[in-house]
Protein backbone atom coordinates (compact mmCIF):
# COMPACT_ATOMS: atom_id res chain seq x y z
CA UNK A 1 0.00 0.00 0.00
CA UNK A 2 1.15 3.55 -0.72
CA UNK A 3 3.29 5.51 1.68
CA UNK A 4 1.50 8.32 3.47
CA UNK A 5 2.01 11.74 1.90
CA UNK A 6 0.51 13.40 5.01
CA UNK A 7 1.12 11.50 8.25
CA UNK A 8 0.65 14.59 10.44
CA UNK A 9 -2.24 13.08 12.37
CA UNK A 10 -0.34 9.86 13.17
CA UNK A 11 2.61 11.88 14.45
CA UNK A 12 0.39 14.17 16.53
CA UNK A 13 -1.40 11.17 18.07
CA UNK A 14 1.98 9.70 19.03
CA UNK A 15 3.11 13.09 20.44
CA UNK A 16 5.77 13.53 17.77
CA UNK A 17 6.63 16.92 16.20
CA UNK A 18 4.39 18.33 13.46
CA UNK A 19 4.51 21.55 11.43
CA UNK A 20 0.87 22.50 12.09
CA UNK A 21 -1.93 21.01 14.19
CA UNK A 22 -3.82 18.33 12.22
CA UNK A 23 -7.60 18.42 12.08
CA UNK A 24 -10.51 16.13 11.24
CA UNK A 25 -14.16 16.14 12.30
CA UNK A 26 -16.28 13.47 13.88
CA UNK A 27 -19.14 12.71 11.46
CA UNK A 28 -17.26 14.57 8.70
CA UNK A 29 -18.87 12.31 6.07
CA UNK A 30 -22.52 13.15 6.58
CA UNK A 31 -25.72 15.06 6.14
CA UNK A 32 -24.29 18.60 6.14
CA UNK A 33 -22.85 17.84 2.66
CA UNK A 34 -25.29 18.12 -0.29
CA UNK A 35 -23.36 15.44 -2.18
CA UNK A 36 -23.87 13.07 0.77
CA UNK A 37 -27.61 13.79 0.86
CA UNK A 38 -27.80 13.08 -2.86
CA UNK A 39 -26.06 9.71 -2.63
CA UNK A 40 -28.05 8.83 0.51
CA UNK A 41 -31.35 9.42 -1.27
CA UNK A 42 -30.21 7.32 -4.25
CA UNK A 43 -29.13 4.49 -1.93
CA UNK A 44 -32.63 4.43 -0.42
CA UNK A 45 -31.65 3.85 3.20
CA UNK A 46 -28.72 4.29 5.55
CA UNK A 47 -27.78 0.62 5.90
CA UNK A 48 -27.64 0.15 2.12
CA UNK A 49 -25.11 2.98 2.08
CA UNK A 50 -23.04 1.31 4.82
CA UNK A 51 -23.20 -2.14 3.25
CA UNK A 52 -22.21 -1.11 -0.27
CA UNK A 53 -18.38 -0.72 -0.28
CA UNK A 54 -18.40 1.48 -3.40
CA UNK A 55 -20.93 3.91 -1.90
CA UNK A 56 -19.25 3.84 1.53
CA UNK A 57 -15.94 4.67 -0.16
CA UNK A 58 -17.48 7.54 -2.12
CA UNK A 59 -19.07 9.02 1.01
CA UNK A 60 -15.81 8.66 2.98
CA UNK A 61 -13.92 10.62 0.32
CA UNK A 62 -16.50 13.40 -0.20
CA UNK A 63 -15.33 15.72 2.61
CA UNK A 64 -11.69 15.39 1.50
CA UNK A 65 -12.58 16.84 -1.90
CA UNK A 66 -13.98 19.97 -0.24
CA UNK A 67 -11.73 20.53 2.76
CA UNK A 68 -8.03 20.30 3.62
CA UNK A 69 -8.57 17.57 6.22
CA UNK A 70 -5.70 15.56 7.69
CA UNK A 71 -7.59 12.25 7.86
CA UNK A 72 -10.45 10.30 6.35
CA UNK A 73 -12.79 8.36 8.62
CA UNK A 74 -14.46 5.19 7.44
CA UNK A 75 -18.14 5.69 6.69
CA UNK A 76 -19.96 3.09 8.75
CA UNK A 77 -21.96 2.85 11.97
CA UNK A 78 -21.21 1.66 15.51
CA UNK A 79 -24.25 -0.66 15.32
CA UNK A 80 -22.88 -2.89 12.56
CA UNK A 81 -21.61 -5.20 15.36
CA UNK A 82 -25.02 -5.95 16.97
CA UNK A 83 -26.54 -6.13 13.49
CA UNK A 84 -24.02 -8.87 12.67
CA UNK A 85 -25.11 -10.60 15.90
CA UNK A 86 -28.58 -10.96 14.35
CA UNK A 87 -30.55 -8.26 16.18
CA UNK A 88 -32.15 -6.84 13.04
CA UNK A 89 -30.95 -3.25 12.81
CA UNK A 90 -33.17 -0.80 10.92
CA UNK A 91 -33.56 2.97 10.84
CA UNK A 92 -36.87 4.76 11.39
CA UNK A 93 -37.27 8.07 9.56
CA UNK A 94 -36.56 10.79 12.11
CA UNK A 95 -36.29 8.21 14.91
CA UNK A 96 -32.75 6.87 14.50
CA UNK A 97 -31.64 3.25 14.89
CA UNK A 98 -33.92 0.47 16.09
CA UNK A 99 -33.48 -3.26 16.73
CA UNK A 100 -36.16 -5.82 15.93
CA UNK A 101 -34.80 -8.15 18.63
CA UNK A 102 -33.58 -6.18 21.69
CA UNK A 103 -31.55 -8.03 24.33
CA UNK A 104 -33.44 -8.09 27.63
CA UNK A 105 -33.09 -11.52 29.28
CA UNK A 106 -30.42 -14.08 30.21
CA UNK A 107 -31.74 -16.22 27.35
CA UNK A 108 -31.26 -13.31 24.92
CA UNK A 109 -27.67 -12.78 26.08
CA UNK A 110 -26.86 -16.51 25.92
CA UNK A 111 -28.17 -16.67 22.34
CA UNK A 112 -25.86 -13.90 21.09
CA UNK A 113 -23.06 -15.19 18.86
CA UNK A 114 -19.54 -13.78 18.86
CA UNK A 115 -18.96 -12.19 15.48
CA UNK A 116 -16.17 -13.08 13.08
CA UNK A 117 -15.72 -9.72 11.44
CA UNK A 118 -13.89 -10.86 8.30
CA UNK A 119 -16.92 -12.99 7.40
CA UNK A 120 -19.83 -11.30 9.19
CA UNK A 121 -18.80 -7.72 8.36
CA UNK A 122 -16.90 -8.35 5.13
CA UNK A 123 -18.59 -5.33 3.53
CA UNK A 124 -16.77 -3.08 6.04
CA UNK A 125 -13.39 -4.65 5.25
CA UNK A 126 -14.09 -4.37 1.51
CA UNK A 127 -14.87 -0.67 2.02
CA UNK A 128 -11.63 -0.16 3.99
CA UNK A 129 -9.54 -1.76 1.23
CA UNK A 130 -11.27 0.28 -1.46
CA UNK A 131 -10.89 3.55 0.48
CA UNK A 132 -7.20 2.90 1.09
CA UNK A 133 -6.72 2.27 -2.62
CA UNK A 134 -8.58 5.44 -3.60
CA UNK A 135 -6.81 7.58 -0.99
CA UNK A 136 -3.47 6.51 -2.46
CA UNK A 137 -1.63 7.66 0.66
CA UNK A 138 -3.15 11.17 0.63
CA UNK A 139 -4.07 11.03 4.35
CA UNK A 140 -4.54 8.24 6.93
CA UNK A 141 -7.80 6.34 7.24
CA UNK A 142 -9.43 6.17 10.69
CA UNK A 143 -11.47 3.11 11.61
CA UNK A 144 -13.72 2.88 14.65
CA UNK A 145 -16.17 1.03 16.82
CA UNK A 146 -18.51 1.90 19.61
CA UNK A 147 -17.48 1.06 23.16
CA UNK A 148 -19.09 -2.10 24.58
CA UNK A 149 -21.22 -0.04 26.99
CA UNK A 150 -22.43 2.31 24.25
CA UNK A 151 -23.26 -0.58 21.89
CA UNK A 152 -25.05 -2.35 24.75
CA UNK A 153 -27.30 0.65 25.41
CA UNK A 154 -28.78 0.33 21.91
CA UNK A 155 -29.02 -3.47 22.11
CA UNK A 156 -30.88 -3.44 25.44
CA UNK A 157 -32.99 -0.31 24.96
CA UNK A 158 -33.86 -1.41 21.42
CA UNK A 159 -32.67 1.90 20.02
CA UNK A 160 -31.73 5.38 21.18
CA UNK A 161 -32.81 6.37 24.69
CA UNK A 162 -33.29 9.52 26.73
CA UNK A 163 -33.05 8.00 30.22
CA UNK A 164 -31.44 4.54 29.69
CA UNK A 165 -33.89 3.08 32.20
CA UNK A 166 -34.00 -0.44 30.72
CA UNK A 167 -30.24 -0.96 30.59
CA UNK A 168 -29.72 0.69 33.98
CA UNK A 169 -32.28 -1.69 35.45
CA UNK A 170 -30.29 -4.61 33.98
CA UNK A 171 -27.05 -3.14 35.35
CA UNK A 172 -28.45 -2.64 38.85
CA UNK A 173 -30.72 -5.67 39.20
CA UNK A 174 -28.61 -8.25 37.35
CA UNK A 175 -25.02 -6.93 37.16
CA UNK A 176 -23.64 -10.38 36.31
CA UNK A 177 -25.90 -10.51 33.23
CA UNK A 178 -24.72 -7.03 32.24
CA UNK A 179 -21.10 -8.20 32.49
CA UNK A 180 -21.88 -11.29 30.41
CA UNK A 181 -23.33 -9.11 27.66
CA UNK A 182 -20.45 -6.62 27.77
CA UNK A 183 -17.92 -9.46 27.62
CA UNK A 184 -19.48 -10.79 24.41
CA UNK A 185 -19.56 -7.34 22.83
CA UNK A 186 -15.93 -6.72 23.88
CA UNK A 187 -14.65 -9.91 22.22
CA UNK A 188 -16.60 -9.04 19.06
CA UNK A 189 -15.27 -5.46 19.03
CA UNK A 190 -11.66 -6.65 19.42
CA UNK A 191 -12.16 -8.96 16.43
CA UNK A 192 -13.86 -6.17 14.45
CA UNK A 193 -11.19 -3.53 15.07
CA UNK A 194 -8.35 -5.95 14.38
CA UNK A 195 -10.04 -6.91 11.10
CA UNK A 196 -10.25 -3.20 10.19
CA UNK A 197 -6.54 -2.78 11.01
CA UNK A 198 -5.58 -5.79 8.89
CA UNK A 199 -7.74 -4.42 6.06
CA UNK A 200 -5.85 -1.11 6.19
CA UNK A 201 -7.13 1.44 8.71
CA UNK A 202 -4.19 3.34 10.19
CA UNK A 203 -5.82 4.81 13.34
CA UNK A 204 -8.77 3.54 15.39
CA UNK A 205 -11.17 5.40 17.65
CA UNK A 206 -13.45 3.89 20.29
CA UNK A 207 -16.62 5.97 20.63
CA UNK A 208 -17.94 5.77 24.19
CA UNK A 209 -20.85 8.08 23.44
CA UNK A 210 -22.94 7.10 26.47
CA UNK A 211 -20.26 6.41 29.12
CA UNK A 212 -21.07 9.80 30.62
CA UNK A 213 -24.58 8.70 31.69
CA UNK A 214 -23.06 6.40 34.34
CA UNK A 215 -21.99 7.18 37.90
CA UNK A 216 -18.20 7.29 38.43
CA UNK A 217 -18.18 3.84 40.01
CA UNK A 218 -20.42 2.29 37.34
CA UNK A 219 -18.40 3.97 34.58
CA UNK A 220 -15.23 2.25 35.73
CA UNK A 221 -16.85 -1.18 36.09
CA UNK A 222 -19.16 -1.22 33.07
CA UNK A 223 -17.49 1.03 30.51
CA UNK A 224 -13.82 1.77 31.17
CA UNK A 225 -12.99 -1.80 32.21
CA UNK A 226 -14.16 -3.13 28.85
CA UNK A 227 -12.39 -0.45 26.81
CA UNK A 228 -9.24 -1.44 28.70
CA UNK A 229 -9.81 -5.06 27.62
CA UNK A 230 -10.16 -3.92 24.01
CA UNK A 231 -6.88 -2.03 24.17
CA UNK A 232 -5.16 -5.12 25.55
CA UNK A 233 -6.47 -7.18 22.62
CA UNK A 234 -5.77 -4.78 19.74
CA UNK A 235 -3.08 -5.00 17.10
CA UNK A 236 -1.01 -1.92 17.92
CA UNK A 237 1.34 -2.27 14.93
CA UNK A 238 0.59 -3.17 11.33
CA UNK A 239 2.56 -2.85 8.10
CA UNK A 240 5.59 -1.80 10.15
CA UNK A 241 3.78 1.21 11.61
CA UNK A 242 2.25 1.97 15.00
CA UNK A 243 -1.58 2.08 14.89
CA UNK A 244 -2.63 4.85 17.31
CA UNK A 245 -5.81 4.34 19.34
CA UNK A 246 -8.10 7.17 20.45
CA UNK A 247 -10.59 6.67 23.30
CA UNK A 248 -13.45 9.18 23.44
CA UNK A 249 -15.95 9.25 26.30
CA UNK A 250 -18.55 11.98 25.88
CA UNK A 251 -19.03 13.78 29.22
CA UNK A 252 -15.98 11.98 30.58
CA UNK A 253 -14.06 15.06 31.75
CA UNK A 254 -14.39 14.09 35.41
CA UNK A 255 -12.53 10.83 34.79
CA UNK A 256 -9.65 11.88 32.52
CA UNK A 257 -6.91 10.37 34.68
CA UNK A 258 -8.68 7.01 34.74
CA UNK A 259 -9.28 7.14 30.97
CA UNK A 260 -5.64 8.04 30.30
CA UNK A 261 -4.46 5.08 32.38
CA UNK A 262 -5.92 2.29 30.22
CA UNK A 263 -3.28 2.44 27.50
CA UNK A 264 -4.65 4.43 24.57
CA UNK A 265 -2.41 6.82 22.64
CA UNK A 266 -4.94 9.65 22.72
CA UNK A 267 -7.91 10.78 24.81
CA UNK A 268 -10.71 12.54 22.97
CA UNK A 269 -12.33 15.48 24.75
CA UNK A 270 -15.82 16.89 24.42
CA UNK A 271 -16.37 20.66 24.69
CA UNK A 272 -17.30 20.67 28.39
CA UNK A 273 -13.68 20.71 29.57
CA UNK A 274 -10.93 23.26 29.05
CA UNK A 275 -8.17 21.65 26.98
CA UNK A 276 -5.53 23.46 29.03
CA UNK A 277 -6.81 21.75 32.18
CA UNK A 278 -6.90 18.41 30.37
CA UNK A 279 -3.30 18.87 29.21
CA UNK A 280 -2.19 19.66 32.76
CA UNK A 281 -3.94 16.58 34.09
CA UNK A 282 -3.04 13.93 31.47
CA UNK A 283 -0.98 15.55 28.70
CA UNK A 284 2.22 13.89 29.85
CA UNK A 285 0.66 10.44 29.28
CA UNK A 286 -1.37 10.79 26.09
CA UNK A 287 -2.12 13.11 23.21
CA UNK A 288 -5.39 15.04 23.28
CA UNK A 289 -8.07 15.33 20.61
CA UNK A 290 -10.65 18.08 20.49
CA UNK A 291 -12.49 20.01 21.47
CA UNK A 292 -14.53 22.80 19.87
CA UNK A 293 -18.26 22.83 20.51
CA UNK A 294 -19.84 21.76 17.17
CA UNK A 295 -22.40 24.58 17.60
CA UNK A 296 -19.62 27.14 17.03
CA UNK A 297 -19.87 26.23 13.33
CA UNK A 298 -23.22 28.09 13.25
CA UNK A 299 -21.32 31.31 14.02
CA UNK A 300 -19.82 33.67 11.45
CA UNK A 301 -16.37 32.67 10.09
CA UNK A 302 -14.63 35.43 12.09
CA UNK A 303 -16.15 34.07 15.32
CA UNK A 304 -15.15 30.51 14.38
CA UNK A 305 -11.60 31.72 13.86
CA UNK A 306 -11.59 33.33 17.33
CA UNK A 307 -12.73 30.07 18.93
CA UNK A 308 -10.06 28.06 17.08
CA UNK A 309 -7.42 30.57 18.19
CA UNK A 310 -8.57 30.34 21.81
CA UNK A 311 -8.42 26.52 21.88
CA UNK A 312 -4.97 26.50 20.24
CA UNK A 313 -3.75 28.99 22.84
CA UNK A 314 -5.29 26.96 25.65
CA UNK A 315 -3.43 23.84 24.50
CA UNK A 316 -0.28 25.91 24.03
CA UNK A 317 3.00 25.06 22.32
CA UNK A 318 4.28 21.58 21.69
CA UNK A 319 3.17 18.23 20.40
CA UNK A 320 0.23 15.97 21.02
CA UNK A 321 -2.84 17.88 19.84
CA UNK A 322 -5.27 16.74 17.15
CA UNK A 323 -7.91 19.40 16.56
CA UNK A 324 -11.48 18.15 16.35
CA UNK A 325 -14.98 19.05 17.37
CA UNK A 326 -16.11 17.93 20.81
CA UNK A 327 -18.68 15.67 19.14
CA UNK A 328 -20.09 15.11 15.64
CA UNK A 329 -20.73 17.97 13.23
CA UNK A 330 -24.37 19.12 13.10
CA UNK A 331 -26.27 18.45 9.88
CA UNK A 332 -27.46 22.03 9.28
CA UNK A 333 -24.04 23.70 9.37
CA UNK A 334 -23.02 26.00 6.46
CA UNK A 335 -20.27 24.38 4.38
CA UNK A 336 -18.38 27.68 4.10
CA UNK A 337 -18.16 27.74 7.90
CA UNK A 338 -16.55 24.30 7.84
CA UNK A 339 -13.93 25.58 5.38
CA UNK A 340 -13.30 28.56 7.66
CA UNK A 341 -12.81 26.18 10.61
CA UNK A 342 -10.36 23.83 8.87
CA UNK A 343 -8.37 26.70 7.35
CA UNK A 344 -8.18 28.54 10.68
CA UNK A 345 -6.72 25.49 12.44
CA UNK A 346 -3.97 25.15 9.84
CA UNK A 347 -3.22 28.87 9.52
CA UNK A 348 -3.22 29.72 13.23
CA UNK A 349 -1.47 26.62 14.61
CA UNK A 350 1.96 26.94 12.94
CA UNK A 351 3.14 29.36 15.66
CA UNK A 352 2.62 26.65 18.31
CA UNK A 353 4.99 24.15 16.66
Amino acid sequence: MSELKNDRIIRALLRQPVDITPVWMMRQAGRYLPEYREIRSKAGDFMTLCQNPTLACEVTLQPLRRFDLDAAILFSDILTVPDAMGLGLYFEQGEGPRFRKPVRTAKDVAALPLIKADADLSYVMDAVKLIRHELNGQVPLIGFSGSPWTIATYMVEGGASKDFSIIKRMLMATPELMHELLEKITLSVIDYLNAQIRAGVQVVQIFDTWGGVLSPHAYQKFSLHYMHKILQGLLREHDGRRVPVIVFTKNGGLWLEKIASIGSDCVGLDWTINISEARTRIGSQVSLQGNMDPSVLYAAPARIREEVSMILQQFGSGNGHVFNLGHGIHQHVDIDHVSAFIDAVHELSAQFH
